[in-house]
């Protein structure tokens, strides 16, 4: 069964929106998600309809340890559901 069917998983597309909106409560982690991605504010929105950023945001938040512990708690999610929705959008290495 795809994650993106299955009853007991949330979507991928979701908790990465979850995630941008997370990174975005924090100006400081925010920040620092603009800076090493390159990506300009003012592009978010539009870069927010790709799946392929989207795997991006995701690959951020699983790039720091205590990030995706502090998101997946506050989504009641645990970091392997990340990872999984992680490995269900564009970009993921296998």
């Amino acid at each position: 069964m795809s994650i993106h069917n299955s009853p007991n998983l949330p979507n991928p597309e979701v908790i990465a929106l979850k995630a941008l909106g997370f990174l975005a409560q924090d100006g400081e982690r925010f920040q620092r998600f603009l800076n090493l991605t390159g990506i300009e504010l003012h592009a978010i929105r539009g870069a927010a309809a790709d799946p392929a950023f989207l795997g991006g945001v995701l690959d951020h938040l699983m790039g720091d340890q205590t990030l995706l512990l502090v998101f997946a708690e506050s989504e009641d999610l645990a970091p392997e559901q990340v990872a999984r929705a992680r490995r269900a959008l564009p970009g993921a290495i296998a």
